[in-house]
């Protein structure tokens, strides 16, 4: 059975899409079979990987509306044993027309429950907002990861992600776990940056993950080729650092 993996922090420009993308494709060299769903309206896992945003006709829009079945939605990257449901600038208009359906925090799994005897992950990029897109995707998620750069205001607004966590583990997915906190854009000339890992390491201990996503200037372009960090540079920091981050997600998983 597979894992459904949310990766989520309301703040943006935290790494969230960086790490969907490369988290995926990693996973994909490492033999994993790999589906990102796109969850995000500024659809930048989607042209991250190669795809064209405006050539899109069926997406997380589709899926999360229920007028295409999750099958119709999914389509073949250029990253080996990745695939990706992606997403379009429609998908903003998707938090006002669920507002009044029934089960509207359930859209996305009942969309995707049945995929986990396809994958051996399902990655879910959210947008960089608390509502019901990112409820959605939590409460159709087995855990979350929470990506903090190591930046001044790294924890701010922390605590009001982990009471979301908190309410919907009380309310919509008793079974959310956190798969963990994943520290991003570190450099360490910067005591700042050494300081923000000491700090998230004292309070939340076990809940972050070994692996530090350094910044990387290779990690910054490969986006605009459409590429993964494996693909553009796989002997970048970039790199090495999120095959790290995916041999330790399988490792704990296994």
């Amino acid at each position: 059975m597979g894992k459904i993996i949310a990766i989520a922090n309301q703040k943006g420009g935290v790494g969230k899409t960086t790490t969907s993308v490369n988290l995926a494709a990693s996973l994909g060299v490492l033999e994993k079979k790999v589906l990102l769903i796109d969850a995000d309206p500024q659809a930048n896992s989607t042209s991250g990987l190669g795809i064209d945003v405006d050539g899109v006709e069926t997406g997380s829009y589709q899926l999360i509306e229920h007028t295409a079945s999750a099958e119709d939605c999914i389509i073949k990257t250029n990253s080996p044993n990745v695939d990706i449901i992606p997403a379009h600038i429609d998908l903003v208009a998707i938090e006002i027309e669920l507002v009044d359906k029934d089960d509207r925090e359930y859209m996305l799994k009942k969309a995707i429950s049945h995929l986990k005897s396809s994958y051996d992950y399902i990655l879910i990029d959210c947008a960089p907002s608390l509502g019901l897109l990112t409820l959605n995707a939590l409460t159709a998620s087995d855990s979350v990861i929470i990506p903090i750069q190591c930046e001044y205001f790294a924890l701010e607004g922390l605590g009001k992600l982990l009471n979301t966590v908190k309410s919907v583990q009380k309310i919509h997915n008793e079974n959310l776990d956190i798969e963990g906190m994943l520290l991003t854009m570190f450099d360490q000339r910067l005591r700042l940056s050494n300081q923000v890992v000491e700090e998230v390491q004292k309070h939340f201990t076990d809940m972050v993950f070994e692996t530090i996503i350094q910044r990387n200037v290779r990690l910054g372009e490969a986006p605009s080729y459409g590429e993964s960090i494996i693909k553009y540079d796989v002997s970048s920091k970039g790199a090495s650092n999120y095959l790290s981050l995916a041999k330790e997600i399988i490792n704990k998983n296994a």
